[in-house]
């Protein structure tokens, strides 16, 4: 792990650990991010009375746990009870991400002939500055190649950046999701619902898909780089079926999905 974190974690802080030894009333751990020792005692291992405490740990075994206290010489003590199953897979993502942008970064050096340590401190002074991990960095970079204009790194970095992490991440989508019911009690309300459909598509048709569910309900989704977007787009595609089915006296309801 090339981004090694200086000093001592804070308190509330999540951290990634490995299991060094388990005693019968404590757990000792590594923090992996700041190569320093911690310790689990049993209360913080798991909720109520635990009988075997190597039937929740083992030596070796990689954890995510949160910081409870530090001490005035610096012994950290941490629980691995206290974390979620959200907070534990937000954090094992983030490292996995720390990781495949130090894979990146290997790999330029490598194809640039550069140290890799030396390469990765140059890229991280900067980005770090600006963007609150590398790989978030990386993550903006492969939506707009024109943002490695902002630092100062030689011609050769900058293009086997961009080279690379085209190739290498993929950008982000997220999907939402509902049923929208349209109902005409025109003469010609399949057509008037078809024509509300359609219109409703076009307001972004690469990122919206509708399809027919039964019952007078059709599928509506949308995928786009992020939430914020997303929930634009779905919002302008619902507001224009309804708002066009009323102007022909029918009705429109929209639920989303959970």
């Amino acid at each position: 792990m090339l981004a090694k974190k200086q000093g001592l974690p804070e308190e509330d802080e999540l951290v990634l650990c490995t299991v060094t030894s388990v005693q019968h009333h404590s757990v000792f751990v590594n923090l992996d991010e700041y190569g320093k020792t911690a310790m689990i005692h049993i209360s913080e291992v798991a909720p109520g009375r635990i009988r075997n405490i190597r039937d929740y740990v083992k030596e070796g075994k990689v954890v995510v746990c949160k910081v409870l206290k530090i001490n005035e010489r610096g012994n950290v003590d941490i629980s691995l009870r206290r974390v979620t199953e959200a907070q534990r897979r937000a954090k094992i993502n983030q490292i996995k991400q720390g990781q495949k942008a130090e894979k990146i970064v290997e790999f330029i050096a490598r194809k640039l002939g550069r140290e890799t340590s030396v390469l990765y401190d140059a890229l991280t002074k900067e980005v770090l500055a600006k963007y609150e991990t590398l790989y978030l960095f990386f993550e903006e970079l492969s939506l707009d190649e024109k943002l490695i204009e902002n630092f100062s790194w030689s011609n050769d970095i900058k293009l086997s950046l961009v080279e690379t992490i085209k190739t290498r991440i993929k950008p982000v989508e997220v999907s939402i999701s509902g049923k929208l019911g349209l109902t005409s009690y025109d003469a010609e309300g399949v057509d008037i619902v078809k024509k509300a459909l359609v219109k409703a598509r076009n307001t972004d048709i690469d990122k919206v898909s509708v399809t027919y569910s039964g019952g007078g309900k059709y599928n509506v989704i949308v995928n786009a780089g992020d939430y914020k977007t997303a929930e634009k787009i779905l919002g302008n595609v619902i507001s224009t079926a309804v708002e066009d089915i009323e102007k022909s006296g029918g009705t429109g309801e929209f639920v989303r999905d959970e």
